[in-house]
């Protein structure tokens, strides 16, 4: 199964939608669209777990943190973590190829940083 995706608060908007554009089947859900605007990180990653989704985010700081304390109680379907600094269009591609090279199970409590 494709990996599917959902933003983080603080992850770029035009990188969802240049990836939606790019490539039509691609499952990303905008912070808005998936619920998750003005959570704190913790609940964020509930909720991406809930939906089955793989969480994107540029928050390289604390997300990862939180991330390895959630998957000590409760699974996770994955976290990347995207830098800001990485230009628009190589995030939209970057985020392509793992669409398109991974599989979901693959970064089931898993976290990944991009670019590689």
């Amino acid at each position: 199964m494709r990996p599917r995706f959902q933003a983080d608060a603080d992850f770029n908007h035009k990188v969802v939608v240049g990836l939606r554009r790019r490539e039509l089947s691609v499952d990303f859900l905008s912070a808005r669209e998936g619920g998750v605007v003005g959570f704190p990180d913790p609940d964020v990653l509930a909720i991406a777990a809930g939906a089955g989704r793989i969480l994107v985010s540029h928050d390289r700081k604390t997300m990862p943190g939180h991330f390895a304390r959630f998957c000590e109680t409760r699974s996770s379907p994955g976290l990347i973590i995207v830098s800001q600094d990485l230009d628009i269009g190589a995030a939209i591609e970057e985020l392509l190829l793992i669409w398109l090279a991974t599989d979901a199970e693959e970064w089931v409590e898993r976290v990944g940083f991009v670019p590689v």
